[in-house]
């Protein structure tokens, strides 16, 4: 029996968040299922050391250093929970949910714990939903 790609990355994200401190970790996890559970073509991997989340769908070609296919990237340190969407200022997010205005495009969400991602879990859905309206496919 062949293991999928996806299953192997879904099997290393898991192994990840089950190192975390626990108020971390579940927290992580409920993100996880909010942005995996707003559209099938979302994938999720272990890059730049963290989860991170990709459309898996098809697309136009692209420069990969454009960071095209990547939503959103956890960093958790310290303690910290934090969304990085590396192209998130294309976005047009009205609720103010997304922070920042870096020169590469990044724009953040910060959460405080299980309670603050529950309460803004619809804004963060609707945040993914509009970066999926950017994508061009073939």
């Amino acid at each position: 029996m062949t293991i999928s790609k996806t299953a192997t990355n879904s099997n290393k994200v898991s192994a990840h968040i089950k190192r975390l401190e626990a108020s971390v970790g579940a927290a992580t996890q409920y993100i996880r299922q909010i942005i995996l559970s707003t559209d099938k073509e979302i994938g999720e991997q272990i890059k730049w050391n963290s989860p991170c989340f990709y459309y898996k769908g098809p697309m136009k070609p692209f420069d990969p250093k454009e960071y095209k296919r990547d939503i959103v990237v956890l960093n958790l340190h310290k303690g910290n929970i934090l969304l990085v969407f590396p192209t998130g200022a294309k976005v047009n997010d009205t609720s103010g949910l997304l922070e920042g205005s870096f020169p590469d495009g990044r724009r953040l969400v910060r959460f405080k714990d299980i309670d603050d991602v529950k309460a803004k879990q619809d804004l963060l859905k609707a945040v993914i939903m509009e970066w999926l309206k950017l994508i061009e496919t073939n």
